[in-house]
């Protein structure tokens, strides 16, 4: 069981912050939007592309023995078969007649329905819901000029799959040795029923996995495939920590055995504490897949997948440990983390904060001109066009400074530099923190390296 949330429901206030600063737009929204699908904006695509770059450096960049792998969205049709998609990937839906929704026949607890929201679908006298049915989650198109049943194939529904079925062709291209892991980022669909919690659940999303390939019988002096599922559970955690999520938001949920995939011999959800009615939920998954998935590409493909280890003389499928983040998720975990109001001494409206993480704020620090005179501006922008080299930089001369220290700390920019008439004469510029409101008065030309010790 999930621990009871204890913070409030941001949700409401941070779309309306999202659409408004640039973070996230509805899509096509112009013609009335798509439902559950989400358009990252200037602001947006910088904070997830960050969220994404520190993943890729952890697992990739940092490691000897992780590869990257970018493999196509198109795949196979049976590689869905091989992995159960096609025939197991399905959720029990309800219709109602009488107002016209569906519902997930297992999930009726946590609908509501539409014509009496205080209820459950089926509790309100007027419902009318017909029998389950199973609904296949796979968008289907077709490959090919002729839509017919031989050019049918899937939109990904995980970006797993293509790790798998290039098991071989990483490990002989890399001349790794197992354990060792493979690694991507990238966009997979499903056809969700009941979507919804602004970027939450989605249709179209954007997963970041690694798949871990170890010995089920590793000698001794070496971790067992256990060890090395306790080893990925921890770092796993320990990367949401550093993101600059809160302690007490973050929680582990074990699978009991009625939600163990058949195949599992233990699985692990890194859960988040969103507040309000959605509270505590899934961010990432860690999985022990035993050696199911190579094992069934093997059998359907009827080609070998099996490692060779020369030293032992023995040849073998590996056992794989998942671990498995939605780069949507956790980016609107760091959002709602982040979102904070304060009341500021002397001032009446306060102000809204997002307090990422430095490294992952979108723009890393905001020049201003407090004049546009006296040669202001053009030292400013001078400074800002330096600063560009290494960072994300923003420039604003709009408003009083007070108004632009306002909409900086609304969008989670660490850093406001101020240029005024001192910086014209001495050639040195204010830092202001988002987070403290401290003020540091130091040379212009010492700001990258004030910066780049800041945002590590």
């Amino acid at each position: 069981m999930s621990p009871e949330t204890n913070h409030p429901d941001v949700m409401e206030k941070l779309v309306s912050l999202a659409k408004r600063r640039g973070f996230i737009f509805q899509s096509s929204e112009i013609y009335g939007g798509t439902g559950s699908v989400w358009d990252y904006g200037p602001l947006g695509v910088e904070l997830k592309k960050n969220i994404k770059d520190r993943w890729w450096n952890a697992m990739v960049r940092q490691r000897d023995d992780i590869e990257g792998l970018d493999a196509a969205i198109l795949m196979h049709p049976k590689v869905w078969e091989a992995s159960g998609h096609v025939a197991g990937f399905t959720d029990p839906l309800v219709d109602c007649k009488a107002c016209k929704a569906r519902f997930r026949a297992d999930k009726l607890e946590d609908g509501a329905c539409p014509r009496k929201p205080s209820k459950k679908p089926g509790e309100f006298a007027d419902c009318q819901l017909t029998e389950p049915r199973l609904f296949n989650l796979m968008f289907k198109t077709f490959m090919g000029p002729v839509e017919d049943s031989a050019a049918v194939v899937y939109l990904r529904p995980e970006t797993a799959q293509g790790i798998f079925v290039n098991f071989l062709n990483v490990q002989q291209a890399s001349r790794q040795k197992v354990p060792f892991g493979i690694a991507q980022i990238g966009k997979a669909f499903r056809n969700e029923i009941t979507p919804g919690n602004f970027t939450f659940r989605t249709r179209e999303f954007e997963q970041m996995e690694m798949q871990f390939f170890v010995d089920s019988q590793a000698p001794a002096g070496q971790k067992s495939d256990m060890e090395w599922f306790e080893f990925w559970k921890e770092q796993r955690m320990q990367w949401h920590r550093a993101l600059g999520l809160t302690e007490s938001r973050l929680h582990f949920h074990q699978h009991t055995p009625q939600e163990l995939a058949h195949y599992a011999r233990a699985a692990f959800d890194i859960q988040f504490d969103f507040g309000g009615t959605l509270g505590f939920q899934e961010i990432e998954g860690v999985h022990h897949r035993s050696d199911f998935d190579l094992g069934a590409h093997q059998t359907m493909s009827g080609k070998r997948l099996e490692y060779v280890d020369q030293v032992a003389n023995r040849r073998y499928v590996p056992y794989v440990i998942e671990t498995s983040v939605g780069a949507d998720r956790v980016t609107l975990a760091a959002m709602v983390d982040a979102y904070r109001e304060e009341s500021v001494p002397g001032e009446e409206e306060g102000r809204v904060v997002l307090g990422f993480n430095p490294s992952i704020a979108p723009i890393k620090a905001a020049v201003f001109a407090l004049t546009k005179k006296d040669g202001q501006p053009e030292f400013a922008r001078k400074l800002r066009d330096d600063l560009r080299t290494r960072f994300t930089v923003d420039y604003d001369e709009t408003g009083s400074i007070g108004k632009r220290y306002r909409r900086h700390d609304e969008v989670g920019t660490p850093f406001c530099i101020t240029v005024d008439h001192q910086s014209v004469s001495d050639g040195t510029v204010t830092v202001r923190h988002r987070d403290t409101l401290a003020q540091d008065r130091i040379a212009a030309t010492a700001v990258p390296a004030y910066l780049d010790e800041r945002l590590r």
